[in-house]
């Protein structure tokens, strides 16, 4: 049995691959650990499909219809519902969108009323998160500059 060896991006997929990444800079301030995992490792096996899942993200994310900090708080309430750790990161790209904090505590308590009190009983340690990456965020970008 033969393999097929993917030799990785070519420039021109890798240059799209760059900008790509920057949106999750321009969002989050960095990129997250599992999406950075996850570049890495179809750049090198299928950079096709991760352009194809990365223009996906961007056409449905970056949208005329609404401004960003209204695309964060609903991923944020709708990653807050299915207790994923990936709000954190969405409510703090709302945060650096302009939502304050009693918008994202009202995005969790709408949150609630379709996940319970076990939404309300994990809101506390989501904001904290949320905190946390606003250290790290500003801790990387001033390491930048």
């Amino acid at each position: 049995m033969t393999s097929t060896v993917t030799p990785g991006a070519s420039a021109e997929q890798q240059a799209e691959i760059d900008r790509y990444l920057g949106t999750y800079r321009e969002m989050a301030g960095f990129v997250p650990p599992r999406i950075q995992a996850r570049f890495d490792r179809l750049a090198r096996t299928n950079p096709e499909l991760l352009l194809a899942q990365e223009k996906v993200r961007n056409l449905v994310t970056y949208t005329d219809a609404l401004d960003q900090k209204t695309v964060q708080l609903i991923l944020f309430a709708v990653l807050s519902v299915q207790l994923r750790d990936a709000a954190k990161i969405h409510g703090h790209a709302a945060r650096r969108a302009g939502a304050s904090w009693e918008e994202l505590q009202a995005a969790i308590d709408l949150a609630y009323l379709f996940g319970g009190v076990s939404i309300a009983n994990h809101a506390p340690a989501i904001l904290d998160g949320v905190a946390e990456l606003e250290t790290k965020a500003a801790a990387e970008e001033g390491a930048i500059r």
